[in-house]
């Protein structure tokens, strides 16, 4: 089929305008995209430190003041305060103020140096379940930690001197070496932009011809559905592609999230991604014919779809197995994997080619359902 890029543009113009006079369009292209990246950039945060730590000390002992003084010091607690008993640590613990309450029983020093058994007793809120388990985390490594010192002060005491560990662990982080959150967050966020401006925008173009009777016209004319589609897609690919670029100057003038990999393969990954969620809202937009169920099921399919099943916020490793199943045919699944690779691990196109492969097969089976839609609609 031979394309006119005459009518291409045409179709483009009459888009363009159509978005400058819609001051919808435009705040749904650009503003709300922006406001996404300053709330999740700022606001988003899986991080867990300087976690509320208040404690019962019935020991009143130098080394219970010592336990209490090497928590307050590390970089993980905050001691917030000293409490009288353990009614008044479940208070703090009921209203939300800590998140651990630390019991020390009384004579807990003098079984320490008897060698006799020494319980601490540790109240976590797991009411977060992610936020509780890595605070358990944290306080088991620190009591570990401040065993093994009072061992080897023991030892030192009867003569051991110079005692090393027998095994000791040389971590040494890779891609994230902070360990900060918003360095993949960021990167993340622009699947779901583009979701925004290509999939949600789109599902509205040809809807709207049919609500407003132009349709019919547009049959008349000239023109094919390959021409008509494409026309309408140009200027969603334009205002997406400048809400990427946009995003990776936010990301590091704001954040400092710098990308490792190459700038080009992420301009090739993103009109992959973009190509996909353009003819996702175009094949919606010609099935619906309603602008309002239009939008309502791009909202189901494509924004929540990038949000929650991509692997961008939650694990898909730890969801049901039918829910990973379906996780494959989520487009900002394979995009996140290569935003990962190239912000992240700085891997090339041999590592990640796979999800490209798959981006350029979903972009191609959609572009052919919209342009066959679109043809028994008459064009």
């Amino acid at each position: 089929m031979l394309i006119n890029p005459r009518n291409v543009q045409a179709v483009a113009r009459k888009e363009f305008y159509h978005i400058v006079r819609d001051y919808r369009s435009l705040y749904m292209a650009f503003a709300l995209p922006l406001l996404l990246i300053l709330l999740f950039g700022y606001a988003l945060s899986l991080d867990v430190d300087n976690v509320k730590v208040v404690i019962v000390d019935q020991d009143r002992t130098e080394l219970s003041r010592d336990f209490a003084g090497r928590l307050d010091a590390s970089a993980y607690f905050d001691l917030v305060t000293h409490l009288p008993d353990e009614r008044a640590a479940v208070a703090w613990l009921d209203s939300g103020k800590a998140t651990i309450a630390l019991v020390i029983p009384p004579r807990w020093t003098e079984n320490i140096r008897s060698n006799r058994e020494a319980p601490l007793q540790v109240l976590i809120d797991a009411s977060d379940p992610n936020i509780g388990t890595i605070s358990r985390g944290y306080i088991t490594s620190f009591v570990e930690r401040y065993n093994s010192r009072l061992l080897v002060d023991f030892l030192g005491r009867q003569g051991f001197d110079n005692l090393r560990p027998a095994l000791e662990g040389r971590i040494r982080v890779w891609f994230n070496e902070d360990l900060e959150s918003r360095n993949f967050i960021v990167p993340g966020i622009i699947a779901v932009i583009i979701m925004i401006v290509g999939a949600m925008l789109t599902s509205l173009v040809i809807a709207r011809e049919y609500e407003n009777g132009t349709m019919e016209t547009i049959r008349s004319l000239p023109i094919n559905a390959v021409e008509f589609l494409t026309g309408k897609a140009i200027p969603y690919y334009l205002i997406a592609m400048t809400d990427v670029l946009v995003a990776l100057a936010m990301g590091q003038l704001l954040f400092g999230v710098v990308m490792k990999g190459s700038f080009w393969l992420m301009i090739l990954a993103s009109s992959l991604y973009l190509s996909v969620a353009l003819g996702l809202g175009l094949f919606i937009s010609i099935a619906t014919k309603s602008q309002l169920v239009a939008n309502q099921i791009a909202l189901l399919v494509s924004y929540l779809p990038a949000l929650l099943l991509s692997d961008f916020v939650f694990p898909v490793e730890n969801m049901p197995r039918m829910m990973q199943i379906v996780t494959w045919i989520v487009p900002a699944t394979y995009y996140i994997d290569i935003l990962n690779g190239l912000f992240l691990r700085d891997v090339g196109m041999g590592y990640l080619w796979p999800s490209y492969g798959v981006l350029l097969f979903m972009f191609l089976v959609m572009a052919a359902v919209a342009v066959v839609k679109m043809r028994r609609e008459g064009l």
